[in-house]
């Protein structure tokens, strides 16, 4: 095959395009847009701060790393004033895992609402929480665990925790299983792609629950994709955005591409719900494209239903169909939430929605970026258009309760 000489150096063979490769080509593009989900990830370094020197990574002390992550973070922080915080971790239902990242007979560790958790799928399918820590020796369960039925069983000494109420099932060694033989059981529920645990401060039960969207739960409806936020802010910071208004122009009204040529027009409505679900609020918007100051296009009108302190829905009617965004909000520490957001919507919709999930990670982004550095400021200086920020924080502090955990800041607790 006769080679092209470009410079000296051999480059790219004279017949590489050739009517089988423009196919393949095309198809692979065509699986992308149709078949791939969108990941978005960014971790906690990765918006609005100086990245860590990642030297070349060889592994040899070559080019290491002479900063870690830990210290840059350290170096922000020593430069952040963080406020008079609320409770750090409200009462309600927090989001803990992905369901597509347990199957059957799997576990897990996760880290959140400053706790250590072991989340496992039972042989039948049903999903289980129990803290991480075997009460024998200590040995993390999440790791190295086996699960057995509906229990699990720690790899250190082979004791069984049964996943319905944590209370020992095995001891395979001992002749008789001590009654007070327990581990701490998390209550659990599993619905819209995500696993959630009910957290309260004072060991109430759960009065209400996330419900399920028939479109996600019986897949008749795609999954788009996903994108994944470590946050260095307070919880309560980031659904307050739906009631701070005037912030949706100023950070989300600039086009994504050709900033000078286009603008977001956003006109927003934030109310707290009835009497009878008094742990809901609703954000309605209306989007528009402004192109040249001359063209609207891309109208969108978006009704988000704040589900509790950490889960949102957003029902999104476009120009071209419905789509839906569920979000989940988590605190892993006082001062690092990790947001993720699920897309679906009808599989012949899917090329379009993936573009207004970049869209929304985009904008999701510009939010970060501020919330990562902004002091939380208890008494702000609100004018009489902010009234609703007002309102949201009475509707928010229904979450709190007397022995809701407060943040006791420590400069040494970096290691994120």
């Amino acid at each position: 095959m006769e080679c092209l000489i470009r410079d000296g150096l051999p480059a790219v063979p004279a017949a590489w395009w050739t009517p089988a490769a423009a196919v393949a080509a095309v198809v692979a593009f065509l699986y992308y847009v149709l078949r791939v989900p969108v990941n978005w990830t960014k971790e906690l370094c990765d918006v609005g701060f100086d990245p860590p020197d990642r030297g070349l990574g060889l592994g040899f002390g070559l080019g290491a790393s002479r900063r870690s992550r830990s210290a840059v973070m350290r170096q922000a922080q020593g430069k952040r004033r963080i406020g008079n915080l609320p409770p750090v971790f409200p009462n309600g239902w927090f989001s803990v895992l992905e369901s597509s990242r347990l199957g059957r007979g799997a576990v897990e560790h996760v880290a959140a609402l400053g706790q250590n958790l072991a989340v496992f799928r039972g042989d039948a399918g049903h999903v289980h929480v129990l803290d991480a820590y075997c009460p024998h020796m200590g040995a993390n369960m999440a790791v190295g665990g086996r699960v057995h039925g509906d229990c699990l069983e720690c790899p250190f000494h082979e004791w069984s925790f049964d996943g319905r109420d944590g209370s020992c099932s095995s001891v395979p060694y001992a002749q008789k299983v001590p009654d007070f033989a327990r581990v701490r059981h998390w209550e659990s529920f599993e619905t819209n792609g995500f696993i959630f645990v009910w957290h309260h401060a004072e060991g109430d039960a759960p009065s209400w629950w996330p419900q399920p969207v028939a479109a996600i739960e019986d897949g008749s409806w795609a999954f788009v994709g996903r994108n994944e936020f470590l946050v260095s802010c307070h919880i309560q910071e980031i659904p307050e955005n739906g009631a701070d208004v005037a912030h949706l122009n100023a950070v989300h009204g600039p086009g994504m591409v050709g900033r000078g040529l286009s603008r977001h027009l956003w006109d927003a409505q934030w109310t707290p719900g009835a009497d009878d679900r008094p742990h809901t609020a609703t954000l309605k918007l209306n989007h528009q494209l402004d192109l040249f100051g001359k063209f609207r296009m891309l109208k969108m009108d978006v009704c988000a239903n704040q589900i509790g302190p950490g889960y949102v829905e957003m029902s999104m009617e476009t120009q071209f169909g419905p789509i839906i965004i569920v979000q989940s909000v988590t605190p892993v520490e006082p001062l690092l939430q990790k947001v993720i957001h699920r897309m679906y919507c009808p599989p012949l919709l899917v090329p379009y929605a993936k573009i207004v999930l970049y869209g929304e990670c985009v904008m999701f982004e510009r939010d970060v970026l501020v919330w990562n550095h902004k002091q939380f400021q208890d008494k702000p200086l609100l004018v009489k258009e902010d009234r609703l920020i007002s309102r949201y924080r009475r509707w928010f502090s229904q979450f709190y309760s007397e022995n809701s955990p407060k943040h006791a800041f420590r400069k040494e607790t970096m290691e994120w």
